[in-house]
């Protein structure tokens, strides 16, 4: 009998760039599983807001009662809120007031936050949980969860999504923002540095991004050493691979273009895809201009 079996996607030994900062260890591991040779610059850093006026205040809203909806947008920032609001309130006071009210998750990373809490989840966004999913889920549910003249918390991951507070005011929300952590360049910046080198030398192939504020903190590291047209230029030639929609706005609003993004907004698909198409991608585009250098080597 013969062996139905696809063939293996392959990086066929391209330089790899990603810049994921928490799963960099899974995102060089799946690159070499791939055949591709992992080029990891951190462009990230998380810093949770410890003295957080906003994040009390809710907590204060939420437990005499004025919060009457909250919008979770991401797991570790649902995490990390309540592990700062547990500073200062008792874990199972804020749990049993958001049952009380109706909670939004964004997608399974909250959900299975508050799954573990044991916090029931009014409504879930579906794939692949963009602002605009979540405001279409909000219309849907617009008789048992109404927004209009309500007050809606909404936990925000570092930077505001302005598109999804305008929604929600066009919607006759009265918001509230929580922010939760802010991003901030890596301590060391060498990484990312020696990436950027090596994309305008022509030593990388394919790009990974995982977040919108990557794309900002590569462009802002580049233009900090005067090199950021010549990263733009280089960008032109490489592959460059987006996890899900709200990274692909971030790189177009950017004036860079996307070459691919994966069925489903996770690391795994999205290293899938960049081994099974980047080869024919980047070949294409060597027509249109000089071929790279060799990849990196290992």
């Amino acid at each position: 009998m013969m062996d139905a079996r696809l063939p293996t996607p392959e990086f066929h030994g391209f330089s790899v760039a990603a810049f994921e900062s928490r799963r960099a260890t899974d995102m060089a591991r799946l690159i070499e599983h791939y055949g591709g040779i992992p080029v990891l610059a951190p462009a990230v850093r998380e810093v949770p807001l410890q003295e957080n006026p906003a994040a009390f205040a809710f907590a204060s809203a939420l437990l005499t009662g004025e919060v009457e909806v909250v919008i979770f947008l991401t797991g570790v920032g649902t995490r990390t809120l309540l592990e700062v609001l547990d500073k200062r309130y008792e874990s199972s006071r804020l749990c049993d007031a958001l049952a009380r009210i109706a909670v939004v998750a964004r997608g399974p990373k909250p959900a299975a936050v508050l799954r573990e809490l044991h916090v029931p989840i009014t409504i879930r966004v579906p794939e692949p949980n963009t602002w605009r999913e979540l405001l279409q889920a909000l219309d849907e549910h617009a008789v048992d969860v109404p927004v209009r003249g309500r007050n809606v918390a909404v936990q925000e991951y570092g930077l505001p999504n302005p598109e999804l507070l305008a929604g929600l005011e066009e919607r006759g929300a009265h918001v509230m923002r929580v922010p939760v952590y802010r991003w901030a360049l890596p301590q060391d910046t060498a990484p990312l540095r020696q990436a950027i080198q090596a994309i305008i030398a022509g030593q990388v192939q394919v790009a990974l991004f995982t977040s919108a504020i990557q794309v900002t903190h590569l462009l802002q590291v580049a233009a900090q050493h005067g090199c950021e047209e010549a990263l733009r230029q280089a960008f032109g030639k490489m592959v460059t691979v987006s996890v899900g929609p709200t990274t692909t706005e971030a790189l177009l609003a950017h004036n860079l273009s996307v070459d691919l993004q994966p069925p489903h907004p996770k690391i795994g698909p999205l290293v899938k895809a960049a081994a099974e198409c980047s080869r024919a991608v980047w070949q294409q585009k060597q027509q249109s201009g000089s071929p790279l250098t060799p990849p990196l080597s290992s």
